[in-house]
């Protein structure tokens, strides 16, 4: 009973626009990866909605209506290593991304982070992290899950009648996007960045930590040494040092103190 309404509650919270985002299980099993979303109190000790815009100005952009359909899809395969909120904080920087890049194609990009982790799916879940270790990993394991990714984004992207263009970018995209150092396309190199940006989310970084069973200090030195020298864009240098200078702040102990 307690499952199901954790299930109600997350999903009223996804509405977004009268959109309702679909939330998967290992969501609900691990719930310290939803912020709250409603005060504990009020101090003030009076409402002020009234006050509060309807709109976003600048800021956080809704999860377009268009994907909707590729995310529903593309979420089954989603359910291995945390790949599910990933995505997702991989999505919203990318559409931060794609608006500071007014020249790159959003519906390239999108839908590729969408569906660039899918083929992590097709991989035996005992051997994911053994794949991306930092003492060694399996390219083989790696390559495996670009192929399968790929294979698993056409099949998506044909079932909901995609532009065929496009599709053939993003498959490009995705058959690649860990392996292939360099990148071919601003579209590219936006997904790859907004793939990586995630790693200093506070998401990213309790993932990191969990996965190796690092402290939150060795969690950034790690995470440190194998993002800021692989982006792409400028854009993405500029938000990984303000997402770096916020989850230093955990480390400090001057933090650590205030609890």
């Amino acid at each position: 009973m307690a499952r199901a309404r954790l299930r109600i509650a997350l999903r009223a919270a996804s509405v977004w626009r009268n959109r309702t985002v679909a939330v998967s299980d290992s969501a609900v099993n691990n719930r310290e990866v939803l912020p709250r979303q409603e005060p504990t109190e009020n101090q003030l000790g009076r409402d002020i909605g009234a006050y509060v815009p309807t709109a976003f100005l600048g800021g956080p952009v809704p999860f377009d209506p268009a994907h909707q359909r590729i995310w529903e899809l593309a979420l089954p395969h989603l359910n291995v290593r945390d790949n599910d909120v990933h995505t997702i904080y991989a999505y919203g920087i990318g559409r931060a991304l794609t608006q500071l890049h007014p020249e790159a194609d959003p519906e390239v990009v999108l839908p590729a982070i969408i569906l660039h982790d899918t083929g992590w799916s097709c991989v035996p879940e005992d051997e994911i992290l053994e794949a991306i270790a930092p003492d060694g990993g399996r390219p083989d394991l790696v390559l495996l899950h670009e192929k399968e990714g790929a294979r698993i984004a056409a099949k998506v992207l044909a079932d909901v009648g995609y532009d065929a263009e496009k599709i053939e970018e993003i498959l490009a995209i995705i058959d690649g996007h860990d392996s292939r150092k360099t990148a071919m396309s601003l579209n590219d190199a936006l997904m790859k960045d907004a793939d990586k940006l995630w790693r200093l989310t506070p998401h990213g970084v309790d993932t990191v930590m969990d996965w190796f069973g690092l402290t939150r200090e060795q969690a950034h030195l790690l995470i440190d040494s194998r993002l800021h020298p692989f982006l792409f864009t400028d854009a993405a240098r500029t938000m990984a040092a303000m997402l770096a200078a916020i989850t230093w702040v955990d480390t400090t102990p001057e933090r650590v103190d205030l609890g």
